[in-house]
């Protein structure tokens, strides 16, 4: 997904790292989630008993996945925002990916789970029984999950947080099967009931698609992946705005979380005191820590 610039930074007290002031919104969204998810568990897992429906009762469960994952989520949120010690003297930036790899898991699990189901009903078909609570419940978990979404998918997109994007992705899948749900009711009611497993099977093998993208991005987020080559470009163009930069010999970068480390190699005249050689590689990680993906800058002189 495309991202714009990230929101205002400051620095933390180590001066290693930086915090986002909107931890505490994405904290509140996320408790959100849990409650709205709990809420849906509840009603289905009641809903299910009092109507005997084993799709509602099976659905109720999916619901509880999606609470450990909001809780999951909320954890790594607060946990990523904590500021660099001793232990992680470059804070804890990867808290984030670690959550959307749990989300990703449950993903799959989902995902598999509906293909299960809708193999199951080509060569088994099950009787379908529809009441007024039912569908009001589907109905009414359809418009709780759409918000969710949206609310997630929006501040994700503002903040290039991994957690959130992975959250809003699950919320969309649990949209796609709730359709199914509702395909299912009815293609049921005139009879043709294979359409229910047809549009059931492509909507399990997209969630464990989408499930397996959100693994990827996390894990290239967590083993350090080269970030983007128009992002190196841009650092790179901004290091030579520096006065006193001749050339740059060397630029790396790597994810740590969700930010970047960059690591240059400037070339400064030979005749240069060690104080301006000095003053000038400040100058170039100062600029460089103000770009928005920018976590930290390390800055190695060549004389030339």
């Amino acid at each position: 997904m495309g991202f714009p610039k990230w929101q205002k930074k400051e620095e933390n007290s180590s001066g290693t790292g930086y915090i986002y002031r909107s931890v505490k919104k994405h904290e509140k969204i996320t408790i959100a989630g849990i409650v709205i998810n709990t809420v849906l568990f509840v009603v289905k897992l009641l809903g299910g008993i009092i109507s005997g429906s084993l799709a509602l009762l099976s659905d109720s469960f999916n619901s509880l996945t999606d609470i450990i994952s909001s809780i999951a989520i909320f954890l790594a949120i607060r946990i990523g925002a904590k500021k660099a010690d001793l232990d992680h003297p470059f804070g804890h930036r990867r808290a984030e990916p670690i959550a959307g790899l749990v989300v990703a898991i449950f993903a799959a699990i989902l995902g598999f789970e509906v293909v299960k189901n809708a193999f199951e009903g080509f060569f088994d078909p099950k009787p379908m029984t529809v009441n007024a609570l039912i569908f009001a419940v589907i109905l009414g978990g359809i418009a709780l999950k759409l918000y969710l979404f949206i609310l997630f998918r929006v501040e994700a997109w503002k903040s290039r947080s991994p957690a959130l994007a992975a959250s809003s992705m699950d919320y969309r899948n649990d949209l796609l099967v709730s359709f199914s749900v509702l395909v299912g009711i009815g293609f049921g009611r005139i009879g043709i009931r294979i359409a229910d497993n047809v549009v059931a099977l492509f909507i399990g093998l997209f969630i464990i698609y989408s499930g397996f993208r959100i693994g990827v991005e996390n894990v290239d987020y967590l083993m350090g992946k080269r970030p983007p080559d128009e992002i190196l470009e841009r650092l790179t163009g901004k290091a030579l705005t520096v006065q006193g930069v001749k050339n740059l010999n060397e630029v790396k970068a790597h994810f740590l979380g969700n930010y970047i480390h960059v690591e240059v190699h400037i070339e400064v005249d030979k005749e240069l005191s060690t104080e301006r050689s000095h003053r000038i590689a400040e100058d170039v990680q100062d600029l460089l820590q103000e770009d928005e993906t920018v976590d930290h800058a390390f800055v190695h002189v060549d004389p030339v």
